[in-house]
């Protein structure tokens, strides 16, 4: 390896910031509120990108998540550097593009209000706005997210279908004067008059007509479940059983792994057992998807995973610790048949996870090494009970009993600790990186071998650039000037 000793260092910055960008929302967590995330937020993004401005964008390629996402994009387009060469630009505008494609509408339309309400205006703003805007449904978006298309169709200057511009842009007795030739549109004109209407909108844009027809929620909810999306199913189904419809609303199977996790954490424990069978079948055939072509080509892996106290979250993350260890049990096991999985408190049925008691991860860890992995994943907010202890056994467990690393460790961490601007770490013997969607864990435990001091700057710089182009290889969106 050649770094120099300040590329070592820029290294660990930029391993630094993708902890943290892949992990922290900004949000409140059990350990530190909001108003500390922020600032150290806002730290490190200002940091990375004025010192490895090359290697700023390219973060867009790794998988942080979207609220990181939205301010490296912001960032992008709003600090533009006149400097850079021409092929990282267009690799740059590649990555802005894909990922804007992957982002929630809502987000995607919050960022574009931001930047016209900064009046960051240039030409790239512009081509990515319009870009992004001729691939998404108007009318749909249109009664979805009004203000937001409002917005940026004219920060843009886009030039929008006339009956989407008449319902934009007009007043309400003008949307309704006259009728629309595109049905979604004229579906929300007579849903104002009639409730039989409102069944061929949005779920969200329908729930109000429904309350404004007083339509009896079952009725409403058996009518709509063909209208609405597979997350609004997901978090509709418990209602609708409450209200003895005669179908689920959804197949619990095709949701999303970490979704499924936060709705299964969220039922009573009576319920999950006696819904048993149906809940972990959905539970393997969501982690089976998840795993993809990588289902049990792992070598035999141990899981530490996290149900102590700390991992009921925060009120607006509530058991989502919790919830990405259950999925990274479901996920691991689809990765490693063979694999083990070790819970905090000893719990032998993941089903009925809950969180309770403390950290103990020394004794946890002991056990899992004590099985004969190959790898070990330990998902944890890292705040053991004796830190001191835990570090000092990792660190001998490397130097003495394992030098030659035949065990590979890596740490996963949910959340964001505010006093190092990292995840809270386990012991400098292990790697740690941010944990925000389990889908995602094969290429974090990939990353993480960057954090073992074996591989440098130039390694890293050539992992993200291989990334990139593997990416915009596969999905190459239309390039902003």
């Amino acid at each position: 390896m050649t770094d120099t000793y300040t590329d070592l260092l820029a290294c660990e910055d930029l391993l630094l910031f993708a902890a943290a960008a892949v992990s922290s929302t900004g949000q409140r967590e059990f350990h530190t509120g909001a108003d500390d995330q922020r600032p150290a937020l806002d730290f490190l993004h200002e940091y990375v990108h004025g010192t490895l401005p090359d290697l700023y964008g390219l973060m867009l390629a790794l998988h942080v998540n979207d609220h990181n996402a939205a301010r490296i994009v912001h960032t992008l387009l709003s600090r533009p550097r006149p400097s850079a060469d021409p092929a990282t630009r267009v690799r740059e505008n590649g990555l802005i593009g894909r990922r804007l494609a992957l982002m929630p509408p809502q987000r995607v339309y919050r960022l574009f209000r931001r930047l016209a309400a900064e009046r960051v205006n240039n030409r790239r703003t512009r081509a990515v706005m319009r870009a992004w805007l001729a691939r998404r449904p108007l009318a749909l978006d249109a009664l979805k997210y009004r203000a937001g298309l409002r917005a940026a169709a004219r920060h843009a200057r886009v030039p929008l279908p006339a009956e989407v511009a008449r319902f934009l842009f007009s007043g309400p007795a003008a949307r309704r004067a006259r009728p629309y030739t595109t049905p979604l549109l004229e579906s929300h004109r007579r849903a104002h008059y009639a409730a039989r209407e409102l069944y061929g909108l949005p779920f969200t844009v329908a729930e109000g007509f429904a309350t404004h027809h007083r339509v009896p929620r079952a009725v409403f909810l058996e009518g709509i479940a063909e209208r609405t999306t597979a997350a609004e199913r997901l978090r509709l189904d418990r209602g609708a059983r409450r209200l003895g419809l005669d179908a689920p609303l959804t197949d619990l199977g095709s949701a999303p792994l970490l979704r499924l996790c936060v709705y299964v954490l969220g039922l009573p424990v009576a319920e999950r057992r006696e819904r048993r069978a149906e809940l972990e079948a959905a539970l393997e055939r969501a982690a089976l998807r998840t795993a993809g072509p990588l289902a049990g080509t792992w070598p035999r892996t141990a899981a530490v995973l996290d149900d102590s106290y700390s991992s009921i979250g925060s009120p607006v993350r509530r058991n989502r610790p919790l919830a990405l260890a259950l999925a990274c049990h479901h996920l691991l096991r689809a990765l490693s048949p063979d694999g083990s999985s070790h819970w905090l408190s000893g719990r032998a049925d993941p089903l009925t996870a809950r969180p309770a008691g403390p950290t103990r991860l020394t004794e946890t860890i002991l056990d899992a090494l004590d099985t004969g992995p190959s790898r070990v994943v330990v998902v944890s907010d890292g705040y053991d009970d004796t830190p001191p202890l835990l570090s000092d056994a990792l660190l001998l467990w490397r130097r003495r009993v394992d030098p030659e690393r035949s065990v590979t460790m890596v740490h996963l961490a949910p959340v964001l600790d505010t006093d190092s601007l990292a995840p809270h770490r386990l012991s400098p013997a292990v790697p740690t990186i941010g944990l925000h969607d389990p889908a995602v864990l094969p290429s974090l435990v990939e990353l993480a071998r960057f954090g073992e001091e074996r591989l440098g700057l130039a390694d890293l710089r050539a992992h993200l650039l291989a990334t990139a182009d593997t990416l915009l290889a596969a999905d190459r969106p239309e390039e902003a000037p």
